[in-house]
């Protein structure tokens, strides 16, 4: 899709009309009350001052009726909107709407594969490769989360192997006051995948010695990484000072083992790609995720696995995905995630729609159905072949999807411990996020934010809206740099040192 508007705003192009269903427009750029549009041949005034990335109304839309976007409703006018106003959370309420699941009743196939680009990488035993080359150091408990950055902040001014990437630290806050039950299992399948991620050459895992997580968890028979794996308390090792000095000794035969490893062919199958989005705006859903969208179909096509997560970023929008899940028990599954959730949030008094951000509606989007429409745009439109809980391993060559949270970096430790081994993320008001071990790539929404954080952001997707590039054109340049990212290329996140980890919790603080 080229949208066929320049930057200068005229008449014809300071509003983008996205569906012909719908009965607003948003606003490209700003709009001064007064301004005269002509959208899809229909004249209209504005009788509001519009903000970049907010709507106008195109026609007088009565009390009680639907609001479309996408050709989706967005929620329900709670007074009567003329043609021209602002229409927002002051005038637009939020309802759960009764959608039509669509099961699917047979099985969808991946297509056949087309010739496959390749990327250099690190093969390991599993069949997995890794676009990184780290040795991690994983606190098992908050008790040792310091130390172990201590200990991986002992090498920075040192000179590793060319080929390592550096020994990086992941402290969080849990492990301890856990009831043994889900939220344990749910942390433990989490570091487990942190440890034995494909772009971890080798690990250790430290703990205190006396907390519910206890390390032995990760090092008992059928442990992964045999020789690739130490275990370490505080308790055992003479304290903070001791931990320290024993980590360095394993780490050292880690570093030379890691050394010998070097970067090889790898098929773009390879790629388990997870698609995130955080401070994202109402341009989110115009430029870059579609974008990313088309990004993900190519890498499908190609039997790499791109993974849509944020479960309350799907809400209302769950239906599109129905459509297109694999089979019957796919798309019961995806619908059972929803379900789940919101008996979570009820636990709570909570509801989907608190999940908007006052950033994000200042950023014009209203409620959390219009921001989810917007938002599984990264998912393309291939088949949905796998959908897996938090952390799970991905294993399922084709789309997928993963029950996160949508907060941004909790869904990217799940997505992590599956195992992706690039990250694409998209942001229209400036998310500055990235994770220790994994490539991150910022994808800006519109040029001003893209301009403004020019540091942070490694694609600029706001040229779509300026009538610069296709969705297509920005598509086909963020698959390419997903390539050169998992060679080897670092992406924003990474030269700004972004290591953010927060894993899940779900349950009581006791």
């Amino acid at each position: 899709m080229l949208l066929d508007i320049a930057k200068l705003p005229t008449a014809e192009n300071s509003a983008i009309h996205l569906h012909p269903a719908d009965n607003i427009a948003v606003a490209r750029v700003p709009i001064a009350a007064g301004a005269e549009l002509r959208v899809d041949g229909v004249s209209v005034v504005a009788l509001d001052a519009i903000p970049a990335g907010h709507k106008i109304a195109l026609r007088a839309i009565p009390a009680g009726e639907m609001v479309e976007r996408y050709g989706q409703s967005i929620g329900r006018a709670t007074v009567e909107i003329e043609a021209g106003r602002h229409v927002h959370t002051h005038n637009l309420g939020f309802e759960e709407l009764a959608l039509d699941y669509e099961l699917p009743a047979t099985e969808i196939a991946l297509p056949q594969r087309a010739a496959e680009p390749t990327f250099q990488g690190y093969a390991r035993e599993d069949g997995r490769v890794g676009t990184r080359n780290y040795i991690a150091v994983v606190a098992a408990s908050n008790c040792a989360a310091h130390t172990a950055e201590l200990i991986a902040e002992s090498y920075l001014g040192e000179t590793l192997p060319a080929n390592v990437d550096g020994v990086v630290a992941f402290p969080h806050g849990e492990g301890c006051g856990h009831a043994f039950g889900p939220d344990v299992d749910q942390l433990r399948r989490t570091l487990s995948g942190v440890l034995a991620h494909p772009n971890v050459s080798a690990a250790v895992i430290l703990g205190l010695g006396c907390e519910v997580n206890q390390i032995d968890h990760y090092l008992g028979p059928g442990a992964p990484r045999n020789g690739r794996l130490a275990g370490l308390t505080l308790q055992g090792s003479g304290g903070t000072r001791g931990a320290i000095e024993a980590a360095r000794r394993e780490i050292a035969r880690f570093i030379e083992q890691a050394a010998a490893e070097q970067r090889t062919p790898a098929p773009a199958s390879k790629i388990v790609l997870g698609l995130n989005c955080g401070g994202s705006d109402s341009f989110s859903g115009i430029t870059a995720n579609p974008a990313l969208g088309f990004c993900s179909d190519l890498l499908a096509a190609l039997g790499g696995s791109p993974v849509l997560a944020e479960t309350p970023e799907i809400f209302g929008a769950e239906h599109l995905l129905v459509r297109r899940a694999r089979n019957r028990q796919v798309a019961e599954k995806l619908l059972r995630c929803i379900r789940n959730y919101k008996r979570y949030l009820s636990r709570f008094e909570g509801s989907f729609d608190d999940n908007p951000t006052p950033g994000n509606k200042a950023g014009g989007l209203s409620n959390i159905l219009e921001k989810s429409l917007g938002a599984v745009a990264k998912g393309g439109t291939s088949p949905l072949m796998d959908v897996y809980e938090y952390a799970e391993a991905i294993a399922t060559p084709g789309f997928g999807f993963m029950n996160t949270p949508g907060y941004d970096p909790v869904s990217l430790a799940g997505l992590a411990a599956g195992g992706s081994n690039v990250i694409a993320f998209t942001t229209g008001r400036g998310s500055a996020i990235g994770f220790p071990t994994i490539p991150v790539i910022k994808i800006a929404t519109n040029s001003a934010t893209f301009g403004r954080m020019r540091d942070n952001m490694d694609v600029n997707a706001g040229r779509i809206a300026d009538g610069e590039a296709t969705v297509q054109q920005v598509g086909r340049e963020i698959f390419d740099l997903v390539l050169e990212a998992a060679s080897g290329r670092r992406t924003c996140a990474e030269r700004m040192g972004h290591k953010e980890f927060v894993p899940w919790r779900i349950g009581p603080v006791l």
